[in-house]
C-alpha cells in the first residue's frame, strides 16, 4: 500500500483522487483550503481530507510526513512552496503546472533533495502526454528535421462566435496565452510570441486551426537542443477563436488585466462536460538515408464512471498523473530527482492501468472506467 496526499479538491484533484483510490494500491489523504469542496469529495469516495492552507509550507511538511509521495492540483503560483515541503518531509512530487517559471523553481528544489525522491512537474496533458509521445516518436530517427505537437481541450458541440467552452481552469488558459513560448527555430531556441503563427489543418474531417501557446513542450527544448531544426507546441482551437482572443488580448489589452478577463470568461463561457481532447503530434526526419515523416493523432472523449461524467480533459490530465506516478512507485521509473516528461516510456505508459485510457482513444460518452 503506497500513501499519497493531495493537494487541492477541486475537477483534477478529485479525480485524481477516486483513481487513486479506486485501485485499492493507495491510501489517498486529500488538502484543501476549501472545507466545502473536501465534503463534496468525502461524499463521492471514502478518502480522508483535511483542510490546509496550501501556502503554508510549515503545515503541509508536517501532514507530509511519512507519506510516499505528494500531488499538487493547485494553481501553479503555490507549487514552489508545495515542493519544498516534500523535500522536507522526505516525500515525492508531482504537479500538473504548465507553467515554466515554476517548473524551473521545482528543478532548484530538487538539485538539493535526497536523491531517493523523485520531483516530477508537468504531469498532465500539456505538458505531459504530450512529450511522452513526442519524444517516443523521435526514436528511430538518424537525424531530426520537425517535430510538431498540437494539442487542445474543445467542446464537442461549440455554439458560440469564439466557438468555445471552459473546460479547465481559466487562470491557466490565460496563463498560456499570455505568456511567452519557448521553441526552436532554424536549430536556436527562441520564445515565440503567443496567439501568433495560427495555422489550420483538419482531421477526420472537421476543420480547426492551431496557435502558439505558452508551456507545452515541457522540457523538450532541452532535451531536443542541437537535435533538430524545428520544435514547436501549439494549441488546437475551431476556425475564429485565435482572432477573437488577440482581440481581447492585444486590442484591448485584457493581457495586463488578467483577473478582468478571467471574471469577462467565467460569466460569459459556461463550462462543458462535453468536450474531446484533439491530441495530433507529427515528427519529421532521416531514417534509412531518406526524410520520412510519422504522426499520431488521438481523439479522447468524456467517460461515465459509476454514474458520473468525467469530461475528456479531466480525464486524460488525471491519468496521465496517476500512470506516471504509479510507475514510479512501481519501480518502472528508477530515475530519481528532478524527471522530465520525456523520460517516461509511452509503451509501458500506454499499458499503465491509468495510462491506457489514451490508448482507448475512440471512447465514447457510454464507456465506463471499471
Amino acid at each position: 500500500m503506497s500513501y499519497v496526499t493531495i493537494l487541492g479538491a477541486g475537477k483534477i484533484g478529485s479525480a485524481i483522487a477516486k483513481l487513486l483510490h479506486r485501485s485499492e494500491d493507495y491510501t489517498v489523504l486529500v488538502g484543501d483550503r476549501d472545507a466545502q469542496s473536501l465534503e463534496r469529495l468525502s461524499a463521492s469516495v471514502p478518502v480522508k481530507t483535511f483542510t490546509v492552507d496550501v501556502t503554508d509550507e510549515e503545515a503541509i511538511a508536517e501532514k507530509l510526513e511519512g507519506q510516499d509521495c505528494v500531488v499538487s492540483a493547485c494553481p501553479y503560483s503555490v507549487n514552489p512552496g508545495i515542493a519544498r515541503a516534500a523535500a522536507k518531509a522526505g516525500a515525492s512530487y508531482f504537479d500538473l503546472t504548465e507553467d515554466i517559471e515554476t517548473t524551473n523553481a521545482v528543478r532548484s528544489i530538487a538539485e538539493t533533495a535526497p536523491d531517493r525522491l523523485v520531483f516530477a512537474p508537468q504531469c498532465g496533458l500539456a505538458p505531459g502526454f504530450i512529450g511522452i509521445l513526442a519524444h517516443s516518436l523521435c526514436r528511430g530517427f538518424e537525424k531530426l528535421d520537425e517535430v510538431k505537437m498540437r494539442v487542445g481541450a474543445l467542446p464537442q458541440y461549440p455554439s458560440n462566435r469564439m466557438a468555445y467552452n471552459l473546460t479547465w481552469s481559466t487562470k491557466g488558459l490565460i496563463n498560456e496565452y499570455c505568456n511567452p513560448c519557448e521553441a526552436i527555430q532554424n536549430g536556436r531556441r527562441i520564445e515565440a510570441i503567443p496567439l501568433e503563427e495560427i495555422e489550420h489543418f483538419s482531421l477526420d474531417g472537421v476543420k480547426y486551426e492551431a496557435f502558439n501557446t505558452s508551456g507545452g513542450l515541457g522540457t523538450l527544448c532541452e532535451t531536443l537542443a542541437g537535435q533538430v531544426r524545428t520544435l514547436n507546441y501549439k494549441t488546437v482551437r475551431y476556425p475564429g477563436h485565435q482572432y477573437l482572443m488577440s482581440f481581447l488580448l492585444k486590442e484591448l489589452h485584457l493581457s495586463d488585466r488578467q483577473e478582468l478577463l478571467r471574471e469577462i470568461l467565467e460569466n460569459a463561457i459556461p463550462i462543458v462536460k462535453q468536450d474531446v481532447v484533439v491530441i495530433f503530434c507529427t515528427v519529421t526526419g532521416w531514417r534509412n538515408g531518406r526524410l520520412q515523416q510519422i504522426s499520431d493523432a488521438r481523439k479522447i472523449y468524456p467517460l461515465n464512471c459509476d454514474g458520473e461524467t468525467w469530461s475528456a480533459i479531466q480525464l486524460t490530465t488525471a491519468a496521465s498523473l496517476c500512470a506516471v506516478l504509479d510507475m514510479y512507485l512501481n519501480g518502472e521509473i528508477s530515475h530519481g530527482g528532478f524527471l522530465k516528461q520525456e523520460q517516461v516510456n509511452l509503451e509501458a505508459f500506454l499499458a499503465n492501468r491509468f495510462g491506457r485510457y489514451y490508448a482507448e482513444n475512440s471512447a465514447r460518452l457510454a464507456t465506463s472506467i471499471s
